[in-house]
């Protein structure tokens, strides 16, 4: 029997890649990057979002953890941690100590992780150029449903 070098091994298990499959690390991964945190850390890194003095955003730029904090309004210091090290562990962002006082830790994306923030920057306008359609589907459904539930 042949033995096959790990990048053979990578291309065979990337050619059986399907995220309808429970067992499939795609899956794991969808489920990472549909997160709202995720999408909101790729988006701040990636330059968009509010900025302090500035009326749009601007390039894919390094951020403290504090700055991040700051952009993404209702993130705990818990679930960003949690955010920025499952990013960092999927290579999307790196994280960079500088030995100052206090220390300085600054987290920006990575080649993949721009590529990522490419996508998920679409979703994020559909979603903020859709929300009016939505609500107003929101609002029919619930007042259908009422009307059932009363008659």
């Amino acid at each position: 029997m042949p033995t096959s070098t790990a990048s053979q091994r990578r291309a065979a298990a990337k050619a059986e890649y399907d995220a309808f499959l429970a067992a499939c690390p795609s899956r794991q991964l969808l489920e990472r990057i549909s997160d709202k945190w995720v999408a909101l850390v790729l988006a701040a890194l990636g330059g968009d979002g509010p900025l302090p003095g500035a009326a749009d955003g601007g390039a894919p730029r390094p951020l403290r953890f504090s700055e991040l904090s700051r952009r993404i309004s209702g993130v705990s210091q818990k679930m960003l941690t949690q955010t920025l090290r499952s990013l960092e562990r999927d290579g999307m962002v790196t994280r960079t100590v500088t030995p100052t006082v206090p220390v300085t830790v600054t987290y920006e994306l990575t080649g993949l992780g721009r590529s990522l923030q490419g996508v998920m920057r679409g979703i994020k306008a559909w979603a903020e150029g859709h929300m009016d359609e939505v609500l107003q589907h929101r609002d029919g459904y619930d007042q259908e449903k009422k009307r059932d539930a009363a008659g």
